[in-house]
């Protein structure tokens, strides 16, 4: 009698866990992937809530004749529905007021997205 040369293969015991292995690794690549791409998201809104920061301040500057005290306003930008929250306070610098300026989300409750703070030089008033 002759013997049977063995065949070379995978048994199925081997394929089946060459496939358990390659399913753990892509189910942590896709994970990975949405927290990237919930990143980028958060990055883009704290962009966008930087800009409108930026524009507040621009218009207070512009406004002049700036009076201290909270106020809340509407600051939309696009798809994303955010509230500047402005402080104006007397500095301990005479001729400045300090302006503080914070950005949130209107559709939840959640820290800042950007907060800026800056001295403006107080108008002066001409003496007649």
């Amino acid at each position: 009698m002759r013997a049977v040369p063995k065949q070379a293969g995978f048994t199925l015991i081997e394929v089946l866990v060459a496939l358990a292995i390659i399913a753990v690794a892509m189910s942590a690549a896709v994970r990975v992937a949405g927290l990237m791409t919930q990143g980028n998201g958060l990055l883009r809104d704290k962009s966008v809530a930087l800009l409108a920061a930026q524009s507040r301040l621009a218009e207070l500057r512009l406004e002049g004749g700036l009076a201290t005290g909270m106020k809340n306003l509407e600051c939309d930008q696009g798809r994303l529905k955010l509230r500047c929250e402005q402080a104006i306070v007397a500095s301990t610098t005479p001729g400045l007021l300090r302006v503080s300026v914070q950005v949130r989300d209107r559709s939840r409750e959640a820290p800042p997205l950007a907060r800026l703070e800056t001295l403006i030089s107080r108008p002066t008033v001409p003496r007649q």
